[in-house]
């Protein structure tokens, strides 16, 4: 490149370039390396910004996994089938008739332990009459709430089952026979050869916890199994109105089902009337009173909410899922009764999660009418919905939440959450006086204590230690709570992790 310097009219210098060819290839050159450096460079930065997003957009996937997942079943799969040495069921021609107690989850549990008792004793059973003088003064049959056909063939194998008894036995004397609670397979045994030998039928008037959770032959531990989970299915008017509820429910996303049990009944029962006013402190007091078969009539309030006893408040939930980081958009199917206090006690777990709805909220009144006065049909739609649903949180370890959570384990280990209340009541009693505040303190402190309450895999529990006798056994962990070992297999590797 060559530079002359020539002088205007004003003598000033002026600089002139002319350019010789060669130069413009080097130029040419030079422009394109710094095209080449600056897109590079440009490139590098939309990296960096997709890597930003890509993270960010991450991090509520790990999240979702988190509120959601309960670590996934590990392998864990439902294994029922009989051993090879289960023989094939008899026609016995002595029977055993039995009145079911409880509410719904109490009855059919009891049921099932009559399936087995019967397996036990070599009898056939005649379909048990439903409890109809219990709380809920409910006149269902057990066709009305059962698919009594189906529960009949599902069993042929193991036990025979008919309507009713043999029209020459309906005025047969029957031995009524009050079978010892949690009992074993032995104790059944001996009474079957000692009480066919003076009757043909045995009347039960309670079903309830006739079986031992532990320590009864294989066999029959699968047989509760298949009675619960397979034979006992709802009647088709049940089945079909859940079924059409979950779609409803789904249709919006993931759902939690709330089992929130801060009803009259439950709060009377325990005692429990934290954040209550004297009114109703007093009523709930008179019905404990006035219910013959409640053997508790003075409780302390206050130590029964530290021990966790009672069940959480409608705020305390609210406070609960929020912490664990439920967002507020959520939809919360409630799976209870009536609540005590009415929308008063809901109105802080609404503000939380508006999209709080019951059954009444996601069917019409046409569809809930045949269910209106049968308290036991609308709690067997609570409980297909919970079953179902993505997350399930019991407020209290009721009848209800202990045979829902059974369930889930036995179809995957399906997400239940269940609450640490001992613990839970100290967090808030920190935050009622002002030394804990609701935010990222809380919501580690709340994550924390539950991340081994969420429904994964484990054996069941044993005995609290210490207790001694037939006491012992009523400490022990529902079987029908958690099916684990009998009714739930894996391979080598998920065995190996329990």
């Amino acid at each position: 490149m060559l530079m002359e310097i020539r002088r205007s009219s004003s003598s000033s210098p002026v600089f002139h370039f002319r350019v010789s060819s060669p130069s413009i290839s080097v130029y040419v050159l030079l422009l394109l390396g710094f095209s080449v450096v600056l897109f590079l460079f440009s490139q590098r930065q939309i990296s960096e910004v997709d890597d930003k997003v890509f993270f960010s957009e991450t991090r509520p996937a790990i999240l979702e996994e988190q509120l959601w997942d309960s670590s996934s079943a590990h392998g864990f799969h439902p294994c029922v089938k009989p051993t090879r040495k289960y023989e094939a069921t008899h026609t016995w021609e002595r029977y055993i008739t039995v009145r079911s107690n409880g509410g719904l989850n109490q009855m059919r549990t009891g049921i099932c332990d009559m399936v087995a008792v019967a397996r036990l004793m070599n009898a056939t059973l005649v379909i048990p009459q439903l409890d109809r003088r219990s709380f809920w003064q409910d006149s269902s049959t057990f066709a009305d709430i059962f698919d009594e056909p189906y529960f009949i063939q599902s069993l042929q194998g193991d036990v025979r089952v008919v309507r009713q008894l043999p029209k020459e036995l309906e005025s047969a004397p029957r031995a009524r026979k009050h079978f010892t609670s949690w009992s074993s397979a032995s104790y059944y045994e001996d009474l079957s050869q000692r009480i066919w030998k003076d009757y043909q039928v045995i009347h039960v008037p309670k079903s309830d916890s006739r079986l031992a959770n532990n320590d009864l032959p294989i066999d029959i531990q699968k047989l509760r199994c298949r009675a619960l989970y397979k034979a006992l299915q709802f009647s088709s008017p049940i089945e079909e109105l859940g079924k059409k509820l979950v779609e409803r429910l789904r249709s919006h996303g993931r759902y939690i089902a709330l089992h929130l049990r801060y009803e009259k009944d439950m709060l009377s029962f325990t005692g429990c009337t934290y954040g209550l006013n004297e009114a109703e402190t007093e009523e709930l007091r008179i019905m404990r009173e006035n219910t013959n078969h409640w053997k508790m009539k003075k409780i302390n309030s206050t130590e029964q909410r530290n021990e966790g006893s009672c069940p959480l408040t409608p705020k305390e939930v609210g406070i609960f899922l929020q912490s664990l980081g439920y967002p507020s958009s959520i939809w919360i199917y409630m799976a209870s009764g009536e609540i005590f206090g009415g929308q008063t006690y809901l109105e802080d777990l609404r503000f939380r999660f508006p999209n709080l709805v019951f059954k009444d909220t996601i069917a019409t009144s046409e569809e809930l009418n045949k269910f209106a006065s049968h308290a036991t049909q609308s709690a067997a739609l609570d409980y297909m919905i919970s079953v179902e649903s993505d997350v399930f949180v019991p407020s209290y370890s009721g009848n209800m939440a202990r045979a829902v959570e059974g369930h889930r384990r036995f179809l995957g280990h399906r997400t239940t959450i269940s609450p640490d209340r001992k613990g839970l009541v100290v967090l808030f009693d920190k935050i009622d006086n002002g030394e804990l505040q609701e935010g990222p303190k809380l919501t580690e402190l709340i994550t924390q204590m539950h991340k081994f309450r969420r429904g994964a895999p484990r054996k069941r529990y044993g005995s609290l230690p210490g207790m001694k006798g037939r006491n012992r056994l009523r400490t022990e962990e529902s079987f029908y709570e958690n099916p684990f070992p009998e009714c739930i297999c894996g391979n080598k590797n998920s065995v190996h992790n329990i």
